[in-house]
């Protein structure tokens, strides 16, 4: 009996070990012939981590090769929730989601996830990433990337622009070279252990290649005397914006251009939309008497009056159609030249009735008013010049002084920079050249002529009554001392819920200087300055410090801008 319940008792542990080697075969079985693709997959996953390289995005420079935007080393925060115990996520959770100002429902959520690497910020602070080492958290971790940096925080802001997290390009020459400046991200193997643990880089490694450099026309002292005289202007006449362009005249180069309000690149959350248009190019505006140089161009270019001939203005009521037109101050009889001088409406409009419609309309047109200027950056909107098909009866007496016509800073500037360059007009543009890491020539934009607007003689002539405008007319405030300068000034109403504004105007000078050798032009625009709101008191006197302290400035540095480039094209 004793014997017989041994002899069972080994039967039934025979039988037992029996049983688990046919399971286990059979679950072997499954495991090698029909899941081991899926487990093989899954091993990889877990010990084979590809990692996107990022490549650096290339700098932005000055035209001195000063950089206006660069890329600095930066941490980013990632955490591998599948390492992680439940105790690990509650300390993370506690201690982060107060630095680094996450919602700690959505830290939670992104823990929880199935995942073996998941990021919880990018591009942190090197402070930051040090308080966070010293919490010592299981299953988190950090990855070198950069970040984008602006030296100069919001200096050349709105033709620069910004790049995002990912450093993409999002606005500016950020992204219209976008492509040129971000270079294309590399790729690597890294072999990881059981916990997760990086070890070494396998041999699959394609390294990334980094982005162009942009070398720009703008001069960063330029800018920042531009900018500095601007803000003077935009605080001391509480305006609702401002704008500024410098220009080589022989180029098109754009040695300055600023707007107001502005932002920070650097900090683009904490600024609000309209600061980052760039009004420059965005924002169209009726150009007031800053126009009258289309009427004048056309006088004398087409012959029919000559510098002193005569024009009663009608001690400053006259009709057109059924509008008054009025002068700001009654002239009697005034010659050619100063009609423009001492910007009389109606002397400009009896000389633009003399001229025709059709003539107006042809050298506005030569001057490209009412279209874009073609410069390289994104947002150029080209105004309106309407056909003399649609005019209406008054508007002999509206377009040739600036009304029912509009026009962006740029259009202004580039139009009197055509008279400085002897009737030549220059295609704007803000980016010389593009090169790689060995400083090897990528691209290059050359000056290039659109048009000639004018002869030189009727240039020449232009320019002694814009000279005049600034030595015994409206633009006195612009005067610099020891060098003679050539412009005009237009205090433009603006337009209100349909109508014109009594109280609303725009304030703009442009200009250029030295008139006899023309080098720098300037354009100054003021949104409904107050209490002044007259071109020539409030923007006048802008121009004047920023050409003088400019043209100081290239004497003090020995520049030429860009003589051989200007050279090149003739």
């Amino acid at each position: 009996m004793h014997i017989r319940r041994h002899v069972l008792r080994l039967s039934f542990i025979f039988l037992f070990f029996i049983g688990c080697l046919l399971a286990f075969s059979v679950k072997l079985v499954l495991i090698q012939v029909f899941k081991s693709s899926h487990l093989a997959a899954l091993a990889e996953k877990q010990h084979n981590h590809i990692v996107d390289i990022e490549p650096v995005r290339g700098t932005i420079y000055d035209r001195n090769l000063r950089p206006l935007a660069l890329n600095v080393p930066v941490y980013s925060l990632f955490a591998n929730p599948k390492a992680m115990s439940k105790d690990d996520k509650l300390k993370a959770i506690k201690h982060l989601s107060g630095l680094l100002n996450l919602d700690a429902g959505f830290l939670q959520e992104r823990l929880n996830k199935n995942k073996y690497f998941i990021w919880i910020k990018r591009k942190l602070s090197l402070e930051m990433v040090e308080q966070i080492k010293d919490f010592h958290i299981n299953g988190m971790g950090f990855r070198e990337e950069s970040r984008r940096y602006y030296p100069n925080g919001n200096l050349s802001a709105h033709i620069i622009g910004f790049a995002g997290t990912d450093n993409e390009g999002l606005e500016g020459l950020e992204l219209f070279f976008d492509k040129d400046l971000k270079g294309r991200p590399g790729r690597a193997t890294i072999l990881r252990d059981a916990r997760q643990r990086e070890l070494l880089m396998e041999d699959d490694f394609a390294p990334p290649q980094n982005g162009f450099h942009l070398v720009l026309t703008i001069d960063e002292t330029i800018q920042f005397i531009a900018e500095r005289a601007l803000e003077k202007a935009f605080e001391k006449h509480h305006a609702d914006g401002a704008t500024i362009i410098l220009m080589d005249t022989r180029t098109g180069e754009i040695l300055a251009l600023a707007n107001r309000p502005t932002y920070n690149p650097g900090d683009v959350l904490s600024s609000a939309i309209e600061n980052r248009t760039n009004r420059a190019i965005s924002y169209i505006l009726e150009p007031g008497s800053v126009f009258k140089i289309v009427t004048a161009t056309a006088a004398l270019e087409e012959g029919v009056f000559n510098e002193g001939d005569k024009i009663f203005c009608e001690n400053g009521e006259y009709r057109v159609a059924n509008h008054i037109l009025h002068d700001h101050h009654p002239h009697g009889t005034l010659t050619f030249r100063e009609v423009f001088e001492l910007s009389s409406n109606i002397g400009v409009t009896k000389i633009a009735q003399k001229l025709g419609a059709a003539v107006i309309y042809q050298y506005a047109q030569k001057f490209h008013f009412g279209e874009k200027t073609g410069i390289d950056l994104l947002g150029e909107v080209g105004g309106m010049l309407k056909h003399p098909s649609v005019w209406s009866k008054t508007s002999i007496g509206a377009i040739p002084i600036g009304q029912e016509v509009t026009t962006t800073p740029l259009q202004l500037v580039c139009a009197m920079a055509a008279i400085a360059n002897n009737g030549v007009y220059m295609r704007p543009f803000v980016v010389k050249y593009v090169k790689d890491h060995h400083d090897q020539m990528i691209k290059a934009y050359s000056p290039q002529i659109v048009d000639r607007v004018m002869s030189e003689a009727t240039a020449k002539r232009v320019t002694e009554i814009l000279a005049g405008v600034v030595e015994t007319g409206t633009g006195k405030l612009a005067r610099i001392d020891g060098i003679r300068v050539a412009g005009k000034t237009g205090t433009a109403q603006k337009v209100v819920n349909g109508t014109y504004s009594h109280s609303q105007f725009f304030a703009t000078f442009v200009g250029f200087a030295p008139a006899d050798n023309p080098r720098v032009a300037a354009v100054i625009v003021v949104d409904d300055p107050h209490p002044d709101h007259f071109g020539g008191t409030v923007s006048g006197p802008v121009f004047k410090e920023v050409v003088e302290n400019t043209l100081k400035y290239l004497e003090a540095s020995g520049s030429d801008l860009t003589e051989e480039a200007f050279l090149s094209t003739r």
